[in-house]
C-alpha cells in the first residue's frame, strides 16, 4: 500500500510540475495549445488526488492501514 500511496505521489507532483512548465511556456505564439495542456496536467492533478484519497479510503475501510497518533477521548 505505501509504494501506491508513494507513486500517487509522485504522479500529482508530476503533473503539477507539467502543468507549470505549459504555463511557464505559454507566452509564444501557440498558446492556446499550451494553455489547453496546461489545463489537462492540473486536471490530472486532480484525479490523481481523488484516486489516492479514494485508495486511502478503501483500504482504511478493508483494514489494511490503520489510523495512528492520539486516541479517541484523550
Amino acid at each position: 500500500m505505501s509504494y501506491l500511496v508513494a507513486l500517487a505521489f509522485l504522479a500529482i507532483i508530476a503533473s503539477l510540475g507539467a502543468a507549470l512548465f505549459f504555463m511557464l511556456r505559454g507566452g509564444q505564439a501557440e498558446a492556446p495549445d499550451k494553455s489547453k495542456r496546461m489545463a489537462r496536467a492540473l486536471a490530472m492533478r486532480v484525479g490523481f488526488s481523488v484516486l489516492l484519497f479514494v485508495c486511502m479510503l478503501v483500504s482504511w475501510k478493508m483494514g489494511w492501514v490503520h489510523p495512528t497518533g492520539i486516541a479517541a477521548g484523550q
